[in-house]
């Protein structure tokens, strides 16, 4: 297979991921194709690229610099702008964790707390389960969030040493 086979079925293939974790399938392949590129890029060459337009092209690039995956860079003489990836896969790993972790957790999180303190007798069978349910699901997203919020704030070197000690113990 040759670079730009390569190129392309990563950047299919970044969509598709992405497109199953709820992430627009497009935003991903633009992440997909600044992660791969040599040098930034400009909303031309994306839009060229990926045949996307321009409009396209403007939105998902300003999603992901919203997600902090991609940057703007200048390039001396030439008044285009131009778009690069964190290359660090650390550091986008967790900085889509962050994201998810808002966009999907924090507001379940919230709702879970709204609707836990349910009024009639906590005796009658339906309210039990419910709140035993809304109470189990809490736990375990606290638990998530707590894990969500360590990995997110931690170093790399430090996350791989605590890891690979829970293999070893």
């Amino acid at each position: 297979m040759n670079l730009e086979e390569a190129k392309l079925q990563f950047i299919q293939s970044w969509g598709i991921l992405a497109g199953q974790w709820g992430i627009n399938r497009t935003m991903a392949q633009v992440h997909a194709l600044l992660l791969v590129a040599a040098k930034p890029l400009s909303t031309d060459d994306i839009m060229a690229s990926l045949s996307i337009s321009r409009g396209n092209a403007n939105m998902n690039i300003r999603e992901l610099m919203d997600w902090k995956l991609i940057d703007k860079s200048i390039v001396a003489g030439d008044r285009k702008e131009y778009f690069a990836a964190e290359k660090d896969i650390w550091k986008v790993v967790t900085h889509i964790m962050y994201q998810r972790k808002k966009r999907e957790l924090d507001p379940m999180l919230k709702v879970l707390n709204q609707i836990s303190d349910v009024e009639g007798d906590p005796k009658d069978a339906d309210i039990m389960a419910f709140t035993s349910m809304v109470k189990d699901i809490q736990k375990f997203a606290g638990q998530a969030d707590k894990t969500l919020d360590t990995i997110i704030k931690a170093e790399e070197n430090w996350f791989w040493g605590s890891f690979m000690k829970l293999f070893k113990g």
